[in-house]
């Protein structure tokens, strides 16, 4: 007697999830980056100090480090960071308001020259047969009201930093108290959340070399500029020498916002030589040291192309405000972390955006792929081989 057939047992039916085209993907993709930025341009003025606080957290934070290892109790380590971020913005706050303050004062004292000058570059403009509207525009720029109302941004530009305090004073208590939890975090979810790590980490350490970088260039430009300015009878040199300094934070273009300014100051009590002379000193000091050495060490410290760095200051600056010029830089550099940085198909963007290391990881995936296709290629025959074996 025979068993009767048994009918196979039917196989589970697999349902493909729909898999989007790529120019679906970068569509969708797109259109989520417009309804974030466009969150984020509504509520700018929150998100402006926020983002600085944030910066400057990142660049105090190292210092409760060596400071644990020393013994110190991690409140105290915590205290030491929460002050040196206050003492930065406070710094920074001090700095906007005199310069804010001394420039509306010395706008107010030179109003009838600032008329006078304003009047004769109209009729100077006009007589080389500017249109009218382009001369009135030219000439608008010396008008006092104009540059009070530079003044006036000056001194709202110190109130975001003061914003910002709080924000600094929150991040930092908040990741003093998270601190222990995520440095156990590799031993929570094992190596493979090691990338992760290892890229914010490389995140925050360019974002603090590049601040240390434009600094220390951002001083010394300062201060010879500001010596300059003092020997040719400038006046406010101390104002010029601060905006020199916050400028040089703005990459590509900080150099051409901090001339204008005593440029035009010199055109006024000094006339035509004493502007040429301001604009060549400062094109040979600037130029020096911001067009010739400070980029080199800007690229070793964050990996980013001039083309890049320069639509990033503008881009950023559309988004956010004033403040978007200055963190511009490490709101590209985050950006790419989120979303470039880790993914394997993404080095050739990587490479685009200035990351040489793009380059070196496409080549080593490329490897890989071809070494994996030659040994599946060659194991094909020993398969069949030994399926041949029992046979004979």
């Amino acid at each position: 007697m025979t068993p009767p057939e048994q009918s196979p047992a039917p196989q589970p039916q697999t349902t493909l999830a729909p898999v989007f085209s790529p120019g679906a993907r970068m569509l969708l993709t797109l259109a989520a980056s417009v309804v974030v930025l466009g969150g984020v341009m509504f509520a700018q003025e929150l998100i402006g100090p926020l983002l600085l606080g944030a910066v400057i957290v990142i660049i105090c934070l190292p210092v409760r480090a060596p400071l644990v290892r020393r013994g110190w109790p991690s409140w105290a380590a915590t205290t030491m960071v929460i002050l040196l971020g206050y003492l930065i913005l406070a710094a920074l706050a001090a700095m906007l308001w005199f310069a804010g303050a001394r420039f509306i004062d010395m706008v107010m004292d030179l109003g009838p020259e600032l008329q006078a000058t304003a009047q004769g570059l109209f009729d100077q403009l006009d007589s080389w047969g500017l249109e009218q509207s382009a001369a009135d525009t030219v000439a608008g720029l010396l008008s006092p009201s104009t540059l009070l109302g530079y003044g006036a941004s000056i001194g709202s530009s110190a109130l975001n930093v003061l914003m910002a305090l709080f924000f600094v004073l929150a991040y930092v208590i908040f990741m003093a108290a998270d601190a222990g939890r995520y440095t156990t975090a590799e031993s929570a979810f094992g190596e493979r959340i090691r990338p992760t790590v290892a890229r914010f980490q490389v995140y925050n350490t360019g974002v603090r070399r590049y601040y240390v970088v434009n600094a220390t260039f951002g001083a010394i430009v300062a201060v010879v500029d500001g010596l300059a300015l003092w020997v040719l009878s400038v006046p406010a040199p101390m104002v010029w020498a601060i905006l020199a300094f916050v400028t040089n934070f703005i990459p590509n273009i900080g150099f051409v916002l901090g001339v204008i300014p005593p440029a035009l100051l010199a055109l006024v009590v000094g006339g035509w030589p004493l502007m040429l002379a301001v604009i060549a000193v400062y094109c040979v000091v600037n130029v020096t040291l911001q067009v010739l050495i400070q980029p080199k060490f800007v690229s070793d410290a964050v990996n980013l192309s001039l083309t890049l760095s320069f639509f990033s200051v503008i881009f950023w600056t559309f988004i956010i405000g004033p403040l978007g010029a200055i963190l511009s830089i490490p709101l590209t550099l985050l950006v790419r972390a989120l979303i470039l940085d880790g993914d394997p198909g993404a080095a050739w963007l990587r490479w685009l955006s200035g990351d040489d290391n793009g380059a070196t990881e496409g080549r080593t995936t490329a490897t890989e792929g071809r070494s994996e296709t030659t040994t599946g290629g060659a194991s094909a025959p020993e398969t069949e081989l030994t399926a041949e074996e029992p046979s004979r």
